[in-house]
């Protein structure tokens, strides 16, 4: 079983990269990619586990990105397998991204303080270090604070795109970032491009111009995907010779996701590992 996106707590996961492993593991994943919100921090940790659970890693990212749409910018996820993490310009643009991350934190908590029993040294006491801070600390900040119940209804109430307090944080646009992870090394594929439920999603068109600049495949086997949306997305993988991944989306106590419920076809790993820069690290 290969299961190619999970977050530990070097992002918004509640596991150590460690901790994640050890998770597949017990489940009877066999491969697993780590890929933590614009960040590599928990890579090394990863790494050391893998002997030790029996656990291969695929060493990842989830990229935050915008495409804009008439109708607006829209946030797409895109995941970057096994790119070159020292290559300048993914190291700039992840770098620039994590420090608007934090700016646009402070402020959100500005606006919710103004409301809500929460402050910046609430939401750092959830924050493990080193770790990328988003929207599900200011979540569990909130939940310690006995605002909502969960992280689930945290964003679907006052960390709402569509709320006051919501502010939005740079993001590079989405069909530079493909560039820039190919430039890297990596093996770029779209992150769960039908969670209709997240919000607004790409139209068909809008994959295959990112397809034209470089897009690798999409991740069709999602929990946020129904049937009729992974059928759909299978055959626009199809016409546009894109690679079908699938994966959990594992966050820990974080998500209901649970790890290895969806997975991906050996010979997809297979050649994402001929096309990346790292290699995958096997027990």
């Amino acid at each position: 079983m290969i299961d190619l996106h999970t977050h530990s707590r070097a992002s918004d996961g509640t596991d150590t990269p460690r901790q994640v492993l050890a998770a597949a593991a017990a489940a009877g994943v066999r491969v697993v990619a780590l890929t933590d919100h614009d960040s590599t921090a928990g890579w090394a940790e990863a790494a050391d586990a893998v002997a030790a659970t029996g656990v291969a890693l695929v060493r990842g990212i989830e990229i935050s990105t915008r495409t804009d749409t008439p109708d607006g910018g829209l946030s797409v996820h895109l995941l970057a397998y096994l790119p070159d993490p020292d290559h300048p310009g993914l190291v700039a643009e992840l770098d620039r991204t994590r420090l608007d991350r934090v700016s646009r934190a402070r402020r959100m908590v500005g606006l919710l303080a103004q409301e809500h029993p929460i402050t910046w040294q609430d939401v750092l006491a959830q924050t493990a270090d080193g770790a990328t801070v988003g929207r599900p600390h200011l979540a569990d900040a909130l939940v310690a604070a006995g605002v909502v119940a969960d992280r689930d209804e945290a964003f679907a109430t006052i960390l709402h795109p569509g709320a006051r307090f919501y502010v939005p944080h740079h993001a590079p646009d989405t069909a530079d970032a493909v560039r820039t992870v190919l430039a890297a090394g990596g093996v770029p594929v779209m992150a769960h491009p039908r969670a209709g439920r997240r919000g607004r999603v790409v139209t068909d068109d809008a994959i295959a111009a990112l397809a034209d600049a470089g897009l690798a495949g999409l991740e069709v086997d999602h929990r946020d995907h129904d049937p009729d949306e992974r059928t759909a997305l299978r055959g626009l993988a199809a016409d546009l010779g894109l690679l079908v991944t699938g994966s959990s989306d594992y966050h820990g106590t974080g998500k209901l996701n649970r790890i290895g419920e969806n997975a991906t076809d050996p010979a997809v790993l297979e050649e994402l590992a001929g096309r990346g820069r790292l290699e995958v690290l096997h027990p």
